[in-house]
């Protein structure tokens, strides 16, 4: 599917955390490789920050508008917010037991957490994304690109 050129470098993203989430969720019972796909999924999410930020904020608010009147767009706003809280809620509850030195991660957790950002890359590319492409202006899609990370946009896209 083709994607519009200002979600492009977010869809990039995407495609990493699909990759790993998706390994993570055949993860076998063996520390080494718990260890190994934790370490992938917390990193991708903690690098995750501003792409959230764009969503949490500029995707938000933009279709925001049309919340009341469109169906579809309040359902994938509800299901953004509810997604992004969980992935939020489970990276914090994690956080907590590393800090009172508690058991190590499992392999049930490092499955679940892939199944979570799976399932929320995946609806945002099959749901989200085309939402926005057919209700965000030229001017809210530039800004959408002009927010994304340059470390995540191509040398060649002048835009």
């Amino acid at each position: 599917m083709k994607r519009a050129n200002q979600l492009q470098p977010l869809s990039r993203q995407h495609h990493l955390g699909l990759n790993i989430a998706r390994h993570a969720k055949e993860c076998p019972d063996d520390h080494a490789a718990i260890t190994k796909h934790w370490s992938a999924l917390t990193s991708y999410l903690n690098d995750m920050h501003e792409h959230f930020q764009i969503e949490d904020t500029l995707i938000a608010n933009a279709l925001l508008p049309y919340k009341e009147t469109q169906l579809e767009v309040a359902s994938v706003l509800e299901t953004l917010e509810k997604q992004h809280k969980s992935l939020y809620e489970f990276m914090a509850k994690v956080q907590t037991s590393k800090e009172a030195k508690s058991d190590e991660v499992t392999v049930v957790e490092v499955k679940q957490l892939g199944t979570l950002l799976y399932d929320h890359i995946r609806f945002e590319e099959r749901e989200l994304f085309p939402i926005v492409e057919r209700y965000l202006t030229e001017e809210e899609l530039d800004a959408i690109y002009a927010a994304s990370p340059d470390s995540i946009k191509r040398m060649d896209e002048q835009r």
